[in-house]
């Protein structure tokens, strides 16, 4: 079951931060419970992009998206992710995590977020592309960044990134069989 009560707790204990601007970390911090975990008694990897969930909405809502959404009734919705894992996280370990937008392509806003362990060992990172929608589909990037305040133009982003998005466009869709 998706955890909207820790959602509703992250939501509530930033209500009251400080804004944050584009590629400013939102920080927060996080238990790894008995309902998080697999049959190897670790994090499991689908639980990982839930509470990964836990970092974005608050850091969207830091960014001022949220109000925005809500105002023009525009959603939010992830279009694909790449995690890498290298750190277990086991029961009741306590997680730092770090959540920030890089940038945008016309389509696509590119987010970044990564969980670290309480001995400064990085656990996962994931890089995901979200897009903001409206009745009629897709609302072009520049359009959001000029809502928030930003230049329609996005800062450059990271090679890793482009070269990600690169790939993904050649994925074939939908899959062959």
């Amino acid at each position: 079951m998706y955890p909207f009560l820790r959602l509703a707790k992250e939501m509530f204990r930033f209500r009251k931060a400080a804004p944050i601007a584009l590629g400013e970390d939102h920080v927060s911090h996080h238990i790894c419970w008995p309902w998080d975990l697999d049959m190897w008694w670790e994090l499991n990897n689908g639980r990982t992009l839930t509470i990964y969930d836990l970092g974005r909405i608050p850091m969207a809502s830091r960014s001022g998206l949220i109000p925005i959404m809500r105002e023009r009734s525009w959603g939010l919705t992830i279009a694909g992710s790449s995690v890498r894992y290298r750190r277990r996280v086991r029961m009741f370990d306590r997680i730092e995590m770090r959540s920030r937008m890089v940038g945008w392509d016309a389509r696509f806003m590119y987010l970044e977020q990564s969980m670290w362990k309480t001995n400064g060992d990085c656990a996962s990172h994931a890089l995901f592309r979200a897009a903001v929608t409206d009745k009629n589909g897709i609302v072009p990037c520049a359009t959001v960044a000029e809502a928030l305040g930003y230049d329609p133009v996005s800062p450059d982003l990271p090679d890793w990134i482009e070269a990600w998005s690169a790939a993904e466009s050649q994925r074939p869709w939908p899959p062959m069989s």
